[in-house]
């Protein structure tokens, strides 16, 4: 039976960072960073192991090359070892976008974004799946900019781009405090659904709430458009009750005032275990002179994702809709 380049390098990935975990006494998400970064670097950084495990670990890094995996490979694989660990330590916000979420965000950027080249911020970074997802699949001098309050996922983000060889800059801090990062050409995030702790900090929002806690989901939008240049683009992963809030009015406020709505595509109800997980990918454009909102707002309800012959059909859709209103 022939193993699949994917499976070959979670195989090591997971060895490894099986070994390490164990010598270390970390967990296996602090054991996989350590062990990327030792295949990015080639050779064994940490200085307290027994000899016994150099070997092991040499034997195992020696067996594969990187160059010969495909970025898309290398990505596949540090995720799928990245979602064994999660399980093991599960917190809820720490959850991956699902592939297929990512590579219809790809498709969007790639549809919208008509420069060569651009910079792209995702103010919820974790792991870098989406963003590594979105730079994969652009042809196009991208530069990627990550932003993330939890030092371990930002590790791993930092890890997942270095195998990938992608331009990434990353900072390790709550997204919504001051970010010292010159405007973007355009922003992509899977939004963290919940409230924000800290008041004090939300004030400086206009979508704060009136009293209680804010939505952080608001605020990470507010916090995106005021990082964007005038007419760049926002690619937002939205759960779908996001205007059915007690706050929703003033969400709606500020989008208006703001942005243009440029699409709403809605994911298929099978790819989440229930109606109240169920998210949308919302495309805002920030106002700016000469932006014009489009004819009509590109609206899509998303067939199941693995019906090859509808999802044809509806990408035919989208595609005219694009020659029409962005040609």
């Amino acid at each position: 039976m022939t193993i699949t380049p994917i499976e070959q390098l979670f195989t090591i990935f997971n060895e490894t960072a099986q070994i390490l975990q164990e010598e270390m006494d970390s967990s296996f998400l602090e054991a996989l960073a350590e062990t990327g970064e030792n295949i990015f670097q080639g050779s064994i950084l940490q200085e307290e192991l027994s000899e016994l495990t150099v070997k092991r670990l040499k034997k195992q890094y020696e067996s594969i090359q990187l160059s010969q995996f495909s970025k898309e490979e290398i990505r596949k694989a540090f995720q799928l070892v990245t979602l064994k660990g999660m399980k093991e330590n599960i917190q809820p916000n720490h959850q991956m976008t699902p592939d297929s979420v990512g590579m219809l965000a790809a498709y969007l950027v790639d549809k919208f974004m008509k420069e060569r080249s651009f910079r792209l911020l995702d103010p919820a970074v974790g792991t870098g799946n989406l963003l590594m997802t979105v730079l994969n699949h652009l042809q196009r001098d991208v530069l990627g900019i990550g932003v993330d309050v939890d030092d371990l996922l930002i590790k791993l983000a930092y890890v997942n781009a270095n195998l990938q060889e992608q331009p990434v800059q990353l900072f390790n801090q709550d997204s919504l405090e001051p970010l010292f990062i010159d405007p973007v050409d355009a922003v992509i995030a899977d939004l963290p659904v919940g409230y924000y702790p800290n008041d004090v900090r939300a004030a400086d929002y206009q979508l704060k709430a009136d009293k209680g806690h804010s939505y952080a989901h608001h605020l990470f939008i507010e916090q995106s458009v005021r990082h964007t240049k005038p007419g760049g683009y926002l690619f937002f992963v939205i759960p779908n009750g996001l205007f059915e809030s007690e706050q929703a009015a003033a969400l709606h406020e500020f989008i208006k005032e703001n942005m243009l709505i440029q699409g709403l595509l809605q994911l298929p109800a099978n790819m989440f275990k229930n109606k109240q997980a169920a998210k949308s990918i919302l495309v805002l454009q920030k106002q700016g002179e000469g932006i014009k909102a489009p004819k009509q707002a590109l609206l899509v309800n998303l067939p199941s994702l693995t019906n090859r012959h509808e999802m044809d059909k509806m990408m035919v859709k989208m595609d005219q809709w694009f020659k029409e209103n962005k040609g």
